[in-house]
């Protein structure tokens, strides 16, 4: 199923320890990269909230905001950094012996910088936390791929829409090439015959008229390679898997064949027929940066 790579998600979670509150939300990125905002005490939880959430999400740019409500406060300990403490102690003094000041340091007046005292969470609980952290993170993730599923359905109707308006114009070049081919034959026997009327005329400069005008008129190559290219993206948007970078890839090349025929068919009518088969093609380039 095609997914974009836009969606929100939200989860809560309740346990003995804490309570949680686990909010996502994903844009499009060439790569998986995530990015995870929580409490410090919660850092060594990191990586396996990466690797749960990379197994649903296997592309996009992921922010996650974990929330945690403390309920058991014995579940949390104070720690002293006695080597920051000394540090800042040290600097008063050097600041009372310099300038004659009071020496007015307490315990409070310590504690008061940064560093000296941190609130952690004992080690072990971390087991018990992820447990209670876990049910938040599935919600969160649960309702975010059920967003990106539902606007993955409206990139499918999109770009199956203008793949079907590409393969009729296509038809409509087709047809009108064996048109066209005469036309260019009634110009070149025009222009041998010009040549020929020449006095002292190349027989080479004759063989190259053939050869130039020939190629302007061949597209069949790249009529045959757009229609492949146009059933490719249809295959692939029925697999069930990451399609991303091969529907972009596709494109790509759909927009080349695109651009030679444009440039190949000296005739109004399909050159307009062209130029709207790029404007499709370019609007399913645009859709496809969005999916996963």
């Amino acid at each position: 199923m095609i997914k974009s790579m836009t969606g929100f998600g939200r989860g809560t979670s309740e346990g003995e320890i804490s309570s949680f509150v686990v909010e996502m939300k994903t844009v499009n990125h060439r790569y998986f990269e995530l990015n995870v905002r929580m409490p410090r005490t919660l850092i060594s939880l990191e990586d396996n909230i990466r690797k749960y959430v990379n197994e649903k999400v296997k592309r996009g740019k992921v922010d996650i905001f974990v929330t945690q409500n403390q309920g058991d406060k014995d579940s949390m300990e104070v720690v002293l950094n006695e080597q920051i403490a000394e540090s800042y102690l040290g600097a008063l003094h050097k600041l009372k012996d310099k300038y004659g000041l009071r020496d007015d340091v307490s315990s409070s007046t310590l504690a008061r910088f940064p560093e000296v005292l941190t609130l952690k969470q004992k080690e072990e609980d971390m087991d018990q936390i992820w447990q209670e952290l876990l049910p938040s993170l599935e919600a969160a993730v649960l309702n975010l791929c059920s967003m990106r599923e539902e606007e993955g359905k409206k990139l499918l109707a999109d770009i199956t829409s203008r793949c079907e308006c590409i393969s009729a114009n296509v038809e409509i070049i087709s047809t009108r090439v064996p048109e066209i081919s005469e036309e260019y034959r009634k110009r070149l026997l025009k222009k041998v015959e010009e040549i020929l009327t020449e006095r002292n005329f190349d027989e080479s400069r004759i063989a190259m008229e053939v050869v130039l005008q020939a190629d302007k008129t061949c597209i069949d190559e790249e009529i045959v390679r757009l229609k492949s290219h146009v059933n490719q993206v249809l295959e692939t948007l029925k697999m069930n898997e990451p399609i991303g970078r091969k529907l972009d890839f596709i494109v790509q090349e759909m927009n080349r064949e695109a651009n030679t025929i444009a440039s190949k068919v000296n005739d109004l009518k399909l050159t307009n027929v062209a130029l709207d088969i790029k404007s499709d093609i370019e609007k399913i380039r645009e859709q496809v940066q969005n999916v996963e």
